[in-house]
């Protein structure tokens, strides 16, 4: 499956941080640091949800057509979130929390979104699971 390929690829090139230096999000002050510190938890979050989009990929991967829903389901929810997420920082616009505003909201629908696919995909009838419960 080659878009399971680029997936991992994708995400195991991704940046462990913002920048060359570790972030003491613990002491975060400064608006900068907030912000770098809500992305690494967002890239965090989104991880974990591209590894239970994977996971819901293989395990279904013998149905071409579950296969290729869930691909448009999670491009269509990717549309919702960034617009959602817009709003929610155009609600901040004037503020410099708007960043910060932004980026939970994303962390937050990224989240609720690694649920649904394990969910929905991931737990079988008697309600074994092949990843555990992840966090909303």
């Amino acid at each position: 499956m080659n878009y399971i390929v680029g997936l991992i690829l994708a995400f195991a090139t991704l940046p462990a941080f913002a920048s060359d230096t570790a972030q003491d999000c613990e002491n975060a002050m400064s608006t900068m640091e907030i912000n770098q510190c809500a992305q690494l938890e967002l890239e965090t979050a989104e991880a974990e949800m591209h590894r239970y989009l994977v996971a819901a990929l293989n395990r279904n991967e013998a149905d071409d057509a579950l296969v290729e829903s869930i691909q448009q389901a999670q491009e269509l929810w990717e549309g919702y979130r960034q617009a959602h997420c817009d709003a929610v920082y155009t609600q901040w616009r004037d503020g410099t929390i708007r960043g910060v505003m932004s980026l939970s909201c994303k962390k937050q629908l990224t989240q609720a979104r690694t649920h649904t696919l394990w969910e929905s995909f991931l737990v079988t009838m008697e309600g074994e699971s092949l990843l555990p419960e992840p966090e909303q």
